[in-house]
């Protein structure tokens, strides 16, 4: 029986070349329009990481801060759940740096260090966001030898809002493409039932079964989506070879392969055999 299915299939598909063509083709621009959208939200997520381990934020101290009180304070930032690191800059060290990056130095004119020894703090990427960051510096601001607080990552700050806006509209596009590639299928296979209605009638008129007459849709639905998803596959490994020199596309294929792949192979049956089986519930026995 189960040959008699494969052939009634492969018979569908030879008298209607051009809708499996159609179905194949629909099926194959839907899996791509997804596997986009899911490696965009992917990239999103990886610079977005990326720039949330570079947050730190500087806590100057006072003038009157001394070395008694560097064991104390260093104590309590690192009991603080948003500090990933903290890196203390003596006054001493804070002038070599400025020399360094600056090139001028300040202490043939000055008789002392004017700057303030500081804690560079790193921010743990779980509370590098707008909320957690006013807050952050609110509770450090409150710290007894601080004398300020400095966040001087303000672009990393306002792009991760616009990564983050990004990613609501991206994730609104794939499920726009979703929609529009189930109707593609939809339609498409659709057409495939709506120009064999006479051979169903037929197969009615001579004691078919019901599943006589819906496997071999299936069938037919279903080789379109592996055809879909062979054609899916040769394009991103096209896609992949000329994206792989950006070290970010490279990690993410690496990281992610097996959900790409099941994105590939997948997308296109499962969305046939869904729509076939909306489609298909219609058709009966009712001649």
């Amino acid at each position: 029986m189960f040959f008699f299915y494969i052939t009634e299939a492969f018979r569908s598909i030879k008298s209607a070349k051009s809708s499996f063509i159609l179905t194949t083709v629909s099926l194959t621009i839907s899996v791509l329009l997804i596997l986009f959208s899911f490696i965009t939200l992917q990239l999103s997520n990886y610079y977005s990481s990326s720039l949330k381990s570079n947050i730190k934020i500087n806590v100057f101290l006072k003038e009157s801060f001394n070395t008694s009180d560097h064991n104390k304070i260093l104590s309590e930032l690192q009991n603080k759940i948003y500090a990933d690191s903290i890196e203390f800059i003596s006054k001493e060290k804070a002038a070599e740096q400025f020399i360094q990056e600056t090139g001028e130095d300040f202490r043939k004119i000055l008789d002392y260090n004017p700057l303030p020894a500081s804690f560079v703090i790193q921010v743990s990427e779980t509370y590098a966001n707008s909320d957690s960051l006013n807050y952050i510096i609110q509770d450090l601001s409150g710290l007894e030898p601080v004398d300020e607080v400095v966040f001087r990552e303000g672009f990393i700050y306002r792009l991760l809002n616009y990564i983050d806006t990004a990613k609501v509209y991206m994730f609104l596009l794939t499920l726009l493409f979703s929609l529009v590639a189930i109707y593609l299928v939809y339609a498409t296979i659709r057409l495939i039932i709506n120009s064999r209605m006479i051979d169903f009638e037929t197969m009615k008129l001579v004691g078919a079964k019901l599943k006589t007459i819906k496997i071999p849709v299936f069938i037919n639905g279903l080789l379109a989506g592996l055809f879909s998803g062979v054609i899916s596959y040769l394009a991103f490994l096209f896609v992949k070879k000329q994206l792989l020199i950006i070290e970010a596309f490279g990690l993410i294929f690496r990281l992610y392969m097996l959900e790409y792949l099941m994105i590939i192979f997948l997308t296109g049956p499962i969305l046939v055999f869904i729509v076939s089986a909306f489609t298909l519930r219609k058709v009966s026995l009712k001649i």
